[in-house]
């Protein structure tokens, strides 16, 4: 199992660079899974058609290696608590299929679930998958799925979870502990609990879900897209927000599958493919086969795009490629509503001043050097990539409270911090209760300054009362801002500031109260003086 360091710590270890590329990260997984196309009726042969034609198709050449196996391969468990594979759907058993899987130049991966019965066993009604989780047998089953078969990947779902009540954190932190015992650090971790789960996520597993299963829908993708709108700042350092697999070679539109393809790319969530690859489009195969969109998925930096501009239902994310603040970045301009639209890009929005070189990802060809701004037309469901490549970064003065750090998010129901769509903000939203103990804090870790020196720091923020903020920069206190009263929870924002001093390069700043709620916070500026 490898050991990943969280967001915060991988910005950290750039921290005073101007510009400097980083030591690269293990990317997103890449590859196919069983469960989008066949569900519970697989078998042996069909796993190998798909692995034969992963290859034969040249997908594995770009990139995608996983050949992952999903639910509905069991036969219960034995009366001595070992695993039984159902023999008549795997004859010749696990590890010749992994054999016969590595023997191809690809990975293989299993499914289980944190608890008793899985998924498809229908609440334990299906024999087969009763009593096949981790549940008390979580080293023994490491054993087996690592060691004896010889996997490279797990995907751990959360039914019997659930149903045992477990506790979310301390039951896949006691799967990890025993794949780190299997002694296989090149072992991929994946926790299916169809939510954001917390920031305690990424220094265990490599990926995590952050919503329930996706189906071949466009509500479905568009739904994904929404709710991953404020999970930027939980990506990178080789742990990523999942955003399941891949419908493309179903039944979407191709302007839909562009999207999908676009926005899981530019965030950084796994690419496994769920289509059948013996029957795959020319059209649904050149996408996923795309260099391009490949490269911004599996970019050294390992990050995942934050919204840099937004207009009614069009979204713009802008990520460095390559190098911290960079010439490099991807931008991606996803239309979510129903109609074509046109919108005017700034460039100093996404983070440029001057001209800058504009290549069309997608459609892989060069645009015109583009100056001041990008005029586009999107289609309804449809988006454009564009690698935009410029000497002239602009300093940034803007940062959203949704692209910031959390320390206690999660989206599993618990009380805690969270992001509330709001008109009467920057950018459509503010993140509210924050605050109130030590570890209810929010933590902008991409602050950068160019040269560093004095700026005047100004929040933004809604309050119905008075409240105050305590503020540190680079982990040293600064001072704390009392007093603050927007005369609105929801609707109107006000403003306060101080003074503050960057170092040269990327820093980081923390709003915290441990001892009682703060405002609602929009977004912070920073003004140079």
């Amino acid at each position: 199992m490898t050991e990943y360091f969280k967001h915060y710590t991988f910005i950290s270890c750039i921290c005073a660079i101007t510009s400097l590329p980083v030591q690269s990260v293990t990317p997103p997984t890449m590859g196919w899974s069983s469960w989008n196309t066949f569900a519970l009726n697989i078998n042996e042969q069909v796993i190998k058609e798909q692995a034969d034609a992963m290859v034969k198709t040249g997908l594995s050449d770009v990139g995608y290696k996983y050949v992952n196996i999903d639910d509905g391969y069991w036969d219960g468990r034995g009366e001595d608590g070992r695993l039984r594979l159902n023999r008549r759907l795997f004859p010749k058993g696990m590890r010749h299929l992994t054999d016969y899987i590595h023997s191809l130049g690809l990975k293989a991966g299993i499914y289980s679930d944190a608890g008793d019965n899985t998924c498809g066993s229908n609440g334990g009604k299906n024999a087969w998958g009763k009593g096949v989780g981790f549940a008390g047998h979580d080293q023994e089953d490491c054993n087996l799925y690592f060691n004896e078969w010889n996997f490279d990947f797990i995907k751990v779902d959360y039914c019997g979870g659930m149903h045992l009540k477990l506790d979310v954190q301390k039951r896949y932190t006691e799967i990890a502990n025993a794949i780190r015992a299997t002694r296989r650090p090149d072992a991929q971790y994946n926790l299916c609990r169809w939510a954001f789960p917390g920031t305690w996520a990424s220094g265990i597993s490599n990926s995590w879900r952050t919503t329930g299963d996706i189906y071949c829908d466009w509500k479905s993708v568009k739904d994904i897209i929404l709710r991953n709108r404020y999970l930027s700042a939980y990506a990178g350092g080789g742990s990523y927000n999942d955003m399941d697999m891949l419908e493309i070679g179903r039944t979407l539109s191709h302007d839909e599958e562009i999207t999908h393809m676009v926005m899981w790319c530019q965030l950084s969530s796994p690419l496994l493919i769920g289509c059948d690859l013996t029957k795959i489009s020319d059209f649904s195969l050149n996408l996923l086969m795309n260099k391009e969109l490949i490269a911004v998925n599996q970019d050294v930096l390992g990050l995942s795009a934050p919204i840099v501009q937004k207009e009614g239902e069009v979204y713009v994310y802008a990520k460095d490629l390559k190098t911290i603040n960079g010439p490099l970045r991807s931008v991606a301009v996803c239309n979510l509503s129903d109609q074509t639209q046109r919108i005017s890009v700034s460039l100093a929005s996404v983070g440029y001043e001057g001209s800058v070189k504009v290549r069309d990802a997608v459609a892989r060809k060069d645009l015109p050097t583009a100056t001041g701004s990008l005029q586009l037309e999107i289609p309804a469901h449809g988006s454009r990539m564009l690698i935009l490549n410029g000497t002239q970064r602009k300093e940034r003065n803007s940062y959203e409270a949704e692209e910031a750090w959390l320390k206690d998010y999660n989206a599993i129901g618990k009380p805690g911090p969270t992001y509330v769509d709001s008109p009467a903000t920057s950018m459509g939203a503010y993140v509210g209760f924050i605050g109130n103990k030590q570890s209810n804090y929010l933590q902008w870790n991409n602050v950068y300054s160019q040269q560093g020196g004095k700026y005047k720091m100004i929040i933004h923020y809604l309050s119905a009362e008075d409240r105050s903020i305590r503020v540190a920069v680079n982990g040293i206190f600064v001072n704390e801002m009392t007093h603050l009263n927007s005369g609105s929870w929801h609707n109107q924002t006000s403003s306060c500031s101080l003074e503050i001093q960057l170092e040269k390069g990327i820093n980081t700043i923390k709003l915290s109260n441990p001892a009682e709620w703060m405002p609602n916070i929009d977004r912070m500026e920073l003004v140079k003086i």
